[in-house]
């Protein structure tokens, strides 16, 4: 049993990594390399694996509902591609019964960060609402950056007993 804890808490720790890496790639360049979408898939595919596919349909019904909600949003111009990616990885990582807990971190983390953005910047924030009556119309968030934040607290809660398991092995 510990064997497999130790194995879990370092494919938690690699995602954790690739996630911080895309988080800052977004932060700096507002662009999420492709590599770190497919790493998350890929962990998520070993961490599958590992548990025997134990509790599959949840993860890719997290993910199904993950690409169509991120593929929504893109859509609509409310957030690049990559952010859409890396959600639907991230959703399948976490599966259907840690998905809406993250979906609501990613909400609340991505709130706290438009409204950062636009404090940062009051002048050009004010002149945004003044030329198109919209508050930060042309301020680019970084929403990989809450994406990222809510599946490392999401996965390492879920592992620390603190949201509903994900599938063990």
């Amino acid at each position: 049993m510990l064997r497999a804890e130790i194995l879990q808490g370092w494919l938690a720790g690699g995602l954790t990594l690739v996630l911080t890496y895309a988080a800052v790639s977004d932060l700096r360049t507002r662009l999420i390399p492709n590599w770190t979408v497919v790493a998350v898939v890929a962990l998520f595919v070993l961490w599958s694996v590992l548990a025997k596919g134990d509790g599959l349909a949840g993860h890719l019904a997290a993910g199904a509902i993950g690409l169509a909600l991120g593929y929504g949003l893109f859509a609509a111009g409310l957030v690049g591609g990559g952010d859409g990616k890396l959600f639907a990885a991230t959703a399948l990582f976490v599966g259907f019964r840690n998905f809406l807990p993250l979906a609501v971190a990613t909400s609340l983390i991505g709130g706290l960060l438009a409204v950062g953005f636009l404090l940062a910047r009051p002048r050009r924030t004010w002149a945004s609402l003044q030329l198109t009556g919209r508050l930060g119309a042309d301020v680019e968030i970084p929403y990989g950056v809450a994406i990222a934040a809510a599946g490392v607290l999401v996965v390492w809660a879920a592992l620390l007993g603190r949201l509903p398991p994900l599938p063990g092995f």
